[in-house]
């Protein structure tokens, strides 16, 4: 990755709100299009967003997908009404606009990476374990000062199990290997329907770097969203209030 300093990526222009025309819009979920919450289940689904995406589906023909680390029914519980195309679990799971759904085997030492993961949280009050059908993640949102024991236990876990490690925004995610982010974007992107536009990604964590990454390689672009930080996006959003803006203005451009 071509990497941008903090200094020259807080200069990161805001996108144009043109930049959708004749585009295939890939979002992210948390800390995207909804503020990153202490615990997974707590976030709130704003009514905007709610009927935005419809919107926005309608406008790019159907192009439109979620890019997210959360499973992905999770998602669709999340997005109660909608059905779009999606990719959940960092790119394990992948349904395309017709239904069509590609998942891996569960890995047979996930049920032992959550007892371990619970015998921590057991021992340190404020972790939160969160069971995938694919991984498992242990956040320390709560218990910040836990970080290098939930670093420690990921990373051997991972190691023991043949399973990756992902990190995020204070959580580390172990997950089946092989799948990323980017990886969904490219399969995603090989679908009829989304292959008739250029890819945008929108997306705030390091994990969401690959999808910028894959974007720009096919003629797209990156959209980072959050603090200024090292990044291959092009255009930087400040937070989720001024993304879920700027998509309604972008959805009004394509009228």
């Amino acid at each position: 990755m071509e990497e941008t300093d903090p200094g020259v990526a807080e200069q990161l222009p805001a996108p144009p709100e043109e930049l959708l025309r004749e585009s295939s819009l890939f979002l992210d979920f948390d800390g995207t299009l909804v503020a990153i919450a202490e615990q997974p289940d707590a976030v709130i689904v704003e009514e905007v967003l709610k009927s935005l995406l419809p919107r926005l589906l309608v406008s790019l023909q159907g192009r439109v997908a979620i890019i997210s680390g959360r499973a992905l029914g999770e998602i669709d519980r999340l997005l109660v009404g909608g059905r779009f195309a999606a990719s959940g679990s960092h790119g394990l799971e992948v349904r395309f606009p017709d239904g069509r759904l590609i998942t891996p085997a569960t890995p047979a030492a996930l049920s032992e990476v959550v007892a371990d993961m619970r015998a921590l949280k057991r021992a340190t009050p404020g972790l939160v374990v969160e069971e995938k059908p694919f991984g498992a993640a242990l956040h320390y949102r709560t218990a910040p000062a836990a970080e290098e024991a939930c670093r420690a236990l990921a990373t051997k876990l991972a190691e023991r199990d043949g399973l990756t490690l992902q990190p995020g925004k204070m959580v580390f995610e172990i997950k089946v290997a092989g799948e990323d982010k980017g990886t969904a974007l490219r399969a995603l992107m090989a679908d009829p329907v989304m292959a008739a536009g250029r890819p945008i990604f929108i997306g705030d964590d390091h994990t969401d770097e690959v999808a910028f990454e894959a974007a720009a390689t096919m003629g797209g672009t990156g959209i980072l969203v959050g603090p200024a930080r090292p990044t291959a996006a092009r255009y930087r959003l400040v937070d989720v209030p001024a993304t879920l803006e700027w998509l309604q203005r972008a959805q009004k451009a394509l009228a």
